[in-house]
This record gives structure tokens, C-alpha cells and sequence, in this order.
């Protein structure tokens, strides 16, 4: 039967329409979700089968995340007027990094005091141990010192091809001084670094076609792995920490954007794909490279997004932070401890320290919040089993949480040094300026019907899709 002989009453969609939606990432990457979740939930064991599906899509973007940073940073700052700009974004970066993860972990701690989920468990500590942890929750965690040696690579091509965001961050701020420094010498290469980089971000887009089947594998290991049913203990906790998260999003860092002319909603929709990715992955590192570019199509100069972005995924985790102060409180008071303001506080302050330099990548969370325990005699670090299991399922919310952080801070640093675009801002996030698959160095093509607004002529990343 044709679309004109359909029953009365009846409603067709146009396959067209259809069509188009379909060819929508963030819609592939939901519907990848939600089979996910209910392969996971109907056949567990098939569910927990499919990790290596998520693992493998995280691996491919991952082998190019540390090059498009060295590429971005060197170029950016190679191409910069005034070198002091550098170290003035690098500092006005860090200060509000401290400032918006103290404020995360302050929320958390207020939040946890006041809801109590672990109240009236009354775990015996004799029936609790380490066995079942991650290797990484019981291994001596390092201190300050041996955290910034860390950050100095063996080699220089030795950081891009570690695991760690903060060498590369080192070798590519050092080598873009060099080439800045080094006037029509390093021209050329500054300029052969720009051309590299389009081609990254070409095997990003590529690899950005494969996000659906790794969110759907990876939320079908979740669900199978862990069930749902692990929720049902501890769901205050996990549903208390999701609204602690979804309040400082939408109060905190929609408050920030305020400050900064801008608006958060928009914002949120505008990165809806990123957001559907990490959901699925649980990790921000997969969406990292089409951060750099959006926030660049947005208006943000290249510099500022190519160090402020890459430092707050080690500096800026606001979901981690949460999950800190409301992770180890909840474990003591399961444990019946009694932790004193004093106690509370200076745990905050030691997080301050453990919270930075953890990687984007599923789990790093837990293995911050062992470090935490390790380093205060308060709570045990065996108490970790207590969450273990239910772990997986806040990971979503501090990743989420620590991407949309990441975002705006990107784009209050721009506007602070001046390098923000913000009438073109507001345009891209009404959905004026839509971002485009292809961009060229000069100009982004608006679709058809559209307003068409000039690029920022401050180096623009060929933008992913």
C-alpha cells in the first residue's frame, strides 16, 4: 500500500525525514545507548561480551588525542602575537580550575551531610576486603613531588606517545615558545603543524562514524556486567550524587556562563552529540578533539581552547570532585565513622591534590577516590568495595559533568582575554551558524536559509563531524 492508499487517520512519516534524522550522530548515538542498555538488561552475559566494542572505539580516538593537542597548542601559540598571552591564559586557567573544583567539592560535601545515604548501613569492617579491586585502588599512590616529575616525559616523543594529557601539554607549550621564538625559522613548520592537523581531524571524523556501535557496546557491558539490580542498595547514593551533579551544571556553571553573556541551555544542545558519547562511553576522552573544534566554531580563539580545554580535562574534573567529598563521606558513614568538620576538611584539602591529574578515561574516579583514602587514616581503604559495584553508574554523571565544566571554562578564559568572538558565540548557540562537517581556514559555510557569518581569522581546527 502507497503512502496516498494509507488508512484514514492514519500518520506516514516521510522517509526523507526519516532519513535525515537518522544521519544525526547524537540520534545514532542514542539509539546505540538505548540497545545497549536492553541487550545488557535481556542477555547479561552477552552484554558484558560486548565490551570490547567500547574499549576499541575509545582506543582508536585516544592514539590521536595527544598529537591533535601537540598540534593545537604548538601552532596556536607559534602564531601568537605576544608570548606573555600564553602564560596569562595558563594562569587565569588554573585559578579558575581551583576556584569551580572547590565549589564542586564544597557542594558535595554540604550535599552528603545533609542527605546522609550511607546513614544507618552499619557495615562490619571485618567483613570487607581489597580482593575484587583494581590493582590501581591498592598500590602506594604518589605525592606531590613525584606528580610533577611525572609531568616531565623521558623523551619528547616519548609524550605522545603515553597515556598521560600533561607531558604532551609540557612538550607542546615548550615547543610552540621555541618556534614562536625562532621568527621565520620556525614559520614554516608552524605552518606544516596546521596542515598536519587538518588531517588528524579528518581521521577523527572518520572515526567519530564508528561512536553509535561503541556506546552501544559500551552501555551493553555495563548493564550486563553490573544489572541493574546492583542500584537497588545504594540507589540514594547514586541518585543523590546524579541531582548533586545536574544542580551544579545547571546553577554553577549556568551561573558562570551568565557572567560570561551567555547561555547554558543553548550551550548544552549545541554539544549534544559530545554528550550522548560520553553517556555511552563514560569517558570524555573520545570527544575531546570535536570540543576543540566546536569551541573554536564558536568563536573561541585557538589558543586559548588548545590550552585551557586540554589542562582542564587533568585540572578542572568537576564531576570527580563531587564524587570525591560525597564518595568518601557516604563510606564513613556506612562504616559508622564519625568525621569531624576538621577531619571533613582537611580530607577536601588533600583531594584538592588527588583529583588533579586523572585522566578522562573510565574509572580514574575511583582510583582518585583510593588515593584520597590512602592518604588519610579516617576511612579504610578496603570500604572501597562497598561502591565498587555501583561505581559504573555514577561514572556517566562525573564524566558529563566534568566535559560540560571543561566547556565553560573554555569559553569564560577566551572571553576574559578577549579572545572570544561573542557576537558570533550567541549566533552559533541560537543555531544561526551551524557547525559544519568541513571548514575551511577562511570562512564555515552555513546552510542554506542561514545567517553566514565570517570564521574567526584566529587559526580555526577544521572542524569534525
Amino acid at each position: 500500500m502507497s503512502r496516498n492508499d494509507a488508512a484514514p487517520g492514519t500518520v506516514t512519516a516521510p522517509p526523507g525525514r526519516i532519513r535525515r534524522l537518522l544521519s544525526h550522530l547524537y540520534i545514532q548515538c542514542l539509539i546505540g545507548v538505548l540497545l545497549g542498555a536492553a541487550v545488557g538488561g535481556l542477555w547479561p552475559s552477552l552484554g558484558a561480551d560486548l565490551k570490547p566494542l567500547g574499549d576499541g572505539f575509545i582506543a582508536l580516538v585516544k592514539m590521536l588525542i595527544a598529537p591533535i593537542i601537540f598540534c593545537t597548542v604548538v601552532h596556536g601559540i607559534a602564531s601568537m602575537g605576544n608570548a606573555r598571552a600564553v602564560g596569562r591564559v595558563s594562569l587565569k586557567a588554573l585559578v579558575y580550575f581551583e576556584v569551580l573544583t572547590t565549589v564542586a567539592m564544597v557542594i558535595g560535601l554540604v550535599v552528603v551531610n545533609v542527605v546522609q545515604p550511607g546513614s544507618g548501613l552499619h557495615i562490619d569492617l571485618s567483613t570487607l576486603s581489597t580482593k575484587g579491586l583494581p590493582p590501581e585502588a591498592t598500590t602506594a599512590h604518589e605525592g606531590f613531588a613525584e606528580f610533577v616529575l611525572a609531568i616531565i616525559p623521558a623523551t619528547v616523543v616519548g609524550a605522545l606517545t603515553g597515556n598521560e594529557i600533561l607531558p604532551v601539554l609540557l612538550v607542546s607549550v615548550l615547543f610552540g615558545f621555541g618556534l614562536h621564538a625562532s621568527g621565520e625559522a620556525g614559520l614554516g613548520i608552524a605552518r606544516g603543524i596546521e596542515k598536519f592537523s587538518t588531517v588528524l581531524f579528518t581521521l577523527i571524523r572518520w572515526i567519530m562514524r564508528l561512536a553509535p556501535i561503541g556506546a552501544f557496546g559500551s552501555m551493553a557491558f555495563t548493564i550486563g556486567n553490573y544489572g541493574l539490580g546492583t542500584l537497588r542498595h545504594l540507589a540514594l547514593l547514586v541518585g543523590s550524587f546524579w541531582l548533586t551533579a545536574l544542580f551544579f551544571v545547571l546553577v554553577v556553571l549556568g551561573t558562570v556562563m551568565r557572567l560570561n553573556g551567555l547561555r547554558l541551555l543553548p550551550f548544552l544542545r549545541y554539544i549534544k552529540e559530545e554528550l550522548l558519547i560520553v553517556l555511552g562511553t563514560s569517558s570524555t576522552e573520545p570527544v575531546l578533539p570535536r570540543m576543540m573544534a566546536k569551541l573554536q566554531h564558536a568563536g573561541a580563539s585557538k589558543p586559548v581552547v588548545g590550552i585551557t580545554l586540554p589542562a582542564g580535562y587533568s585540572f578542572n574534573l568537576d564531576g570527580t570532585a563531587i564524587y570525591l567529598t560525597m564518595g568518601s563521606v557516604f563510606l564513613a558513614q556506612a562504616l559508622g565513622i564519625d568525621l569531624s568538620l576538621t577531619q571533613q576538611v582537611t580530607m577536601l584539602a588533600i583531594m584538592l591534590l588527588t583529583s588533579k591529574g586523572a585522566a578522562g578515561v573510565t574509572g580514574s574516579g575511583f582510583i582518585a577516590l583510593a588515593a584520597t583514602l590512602s592518604a588519610v587514616p579516617h576511612v579504610p581503604v578496603a570500604a572501597l568495595a562497598l561502591i565498587f559495584g555501583i561505581d559504573r553508574f555514577m561514572s556517566e554523571a562525573r564524566a558529563l559533568t566534568s566535559l560540560v565544566g571543561n566547556g565553560v571554562a573554555t569559553l569564560a578564559v577566551a572571553r576574559w582575554e578577549g579572545e572570544l568572538d561573542e557576537s558570533r558565540a550567541k549566533a552559533v548557540l541560537r543555531g544561526e551558524i551551524p557547525y559544519a562537517p568541513v571548514a575551511t581556514p577562511s570562512a564555515v559555510t552555513a546552510e542554506p536559509g542561514t545567517k553566514e557569518t565570517p570564521a574567526p581569522t584566529r587559526d580555526p581546527v577544521p572542524a569534525a563531524s
